[in-house]
């Protein structure tokens, strides 16, 4: 059986800790790459000026018979060493220095080295060439910048770290503070609702002894006004109440199979009186075989409740609703649809918010409650509707993986109504006469 969900309380303090964990890293790794850096541009032009000063002395005074380390010198009466590198001097830069005796300067990769190559005209006259190798100084730096990245890869993992601890210290009042707040809505919700319902009923026994005593009529409307008025709080209530459950989690995890279709039969069992009393005509579709799904029933039944009820609500006397029961795509589909005032298709996820006011002028928790129900088991619920046209509320469940017992009844219970209906596939009526009551693939 699959798991229950997170509720929303429990996804908004875990987005609030991830938000706080990646924030942390975020700015301890910018940190930590910025210092690496600078360390690093640093390290790279003081080795620069260094390797230029260094070349800049070796081609205008260095003795031509004994270089300094990792530089050659080549001039007039400059000897041959024998660790001297293959392709010096640079005979064009010689050339250009003699010709217009202005130093040239640039680095030179030979093989796997780089080198600084300075020519100049000395004070004497002479032309002297200095090749200074930098193998020693971009070792420096590669090692420097392999120091940096493990440095960058420790601070990630201390980042993390931290980002955890402190996510979790910082995220612990709100969580708290949601938990309160939660148990508070709970308690109040229930400690009101005896007292709402008896003066509901008390409420509901004086309307019908001022009608009977004849009292007049401006009582009486008012009487009938308290009455609504009592009621609807006794539903805004019910809604917390529902809502606080759904949010304490443990409730919804006593999960087994649900018909829905006896389901939503009953459902509009339960609404034959309102029904009959406003006018309206309720018509069920569904196939003669279950549609079986892993849930709460009270909850599932609340949940189609209030799709019936809405549409009772917002459909004018003479109205008709019909609730079709499908099967999709390995979901079990259920369709109202009304024939009442409708809504703008750009109001169709407002529905759903809490406290949404409807064209009753309630602010209510009804729709936001059945949208949470039903992603709790997780199922879809989208709205659709013109003004004028009617609404229509579509609710898709997953359809629970078939047992064997249960297959077994659902067969015996289809054969039982002359019927052969397959456990999977799509069905439709078998053609041909007399056959009114059997499917076929």
């Amino acid at each position: 059986m699959r798991g229950p969900r997170r509720s929303e309380e429990e996804l908004v303090v875990r987005r609030a800790r991830w938000r706080i964990v990646w924030t942390t890293g975020a700015v301890i790794t910018l940190l930590i790459v910025l210092v690496g850096a600078v360390a690093y541009l640093v390290t790279a032009r003081a080795q620069d000026e260094q390797v230029r000063r260094e070349v800049r002395f070796g081609a205008a005074h260095a003795d031509l018979s004994r270089p300094p380390g990792c530089m050659w010198l080549y001039g007039p009466g400059a000897p041959v060493l024998p660790n001297a590198p293959v392709g010096f001097p640079l005979e064009g830069d010689l050339r250009r220095v003699r010709s217009t005796g202005e130093p040239v300067e640039r680095s030179v990769r030979r093989g796997d080295t780089t080198y600084l190559v300075r020519t100049q005209v000395r004070d004497n006259g002479d032309v002297v060439q200095a090749v200074f190798d930098l193998r020693f100084q971009l070792a420096d730096r590669g090692h420097l910048l392999s120091a940096l990245v493990l440095a960058e890869a420790v601070g990630l993992v201390a980042t993390a770290v931290t980002g955890l601890v402190l996510g979790y210290r910082a995220v612990a009042p709100l969580a708290e503070a949601l938990a309160r707040q939660r148990r508070f809505v709970a308690d109040a919700s229930h400690e009101l609702r005896t007292p709402i319902t008896q003066l509901h009923t008390r409420a509901q026994v004086l309307a019908r002894r001022a009608a009977a005593d004849g009292l007049p009529a401006a009582h009486r409307d008012g009487l009938r006004l308290l009455v609504t008025s009592l009621g609807r709080l006794g539903e805004v209530l019910d809604d917390l109440l529902s809502s606080a459950v759904l949010a304490a989690g443990p409730a919804w995890r006593a999960r087994r199979r649900v018909d829905l279709v006896d389901l939503v039969r009953s459902a509009a069992a339960e609404e034959e009186e309102r029904v009959r009393e406003r006018g309206l005509t309720v018509r069920v579709d569904g196939p003669p075989f279950p549609l079986w799904v892993d849930g709460v029933a009270s909850a599932l039944r609340r949940a189609v409740g209030e799709l019936l009820a809405n549409a009772i609500a917002h459909t004018p006397r003479g109205g008709r609703i019909d609730l079709v029961l499908s099967r999709a795509d390995g979901s079990a589909v259920l369709t109202v649809a009304d024939t009442g005032s409708g809504f703008a298709r750009g109001e169709a996820e407002g529905l759903f918010r809490r406290f949404h006011r409807g064209g009753d002028g309630r602010f209510g928790l009804g729709l936001a409650l059945l949208r949470e129900v039903v992603t709790d088991h997780g199922g879809t619920v989208t709205a659709d509707g013109r003004p004028g046209h009617g609404a229509r509320f579509t609710l898709r469940l997953p359809l629970s993986p078939p047992s064997e017992q249960a297959a077994n009844g659902a067969f015996r219970a289809v054969r039982g109504r002359r019927a052969v209906v397959p456990l999977s596939g799509r069905l439709r009526p078998a053609a041909g006469p007399g056959r009114p009551g059997r499917w076929r693939r």
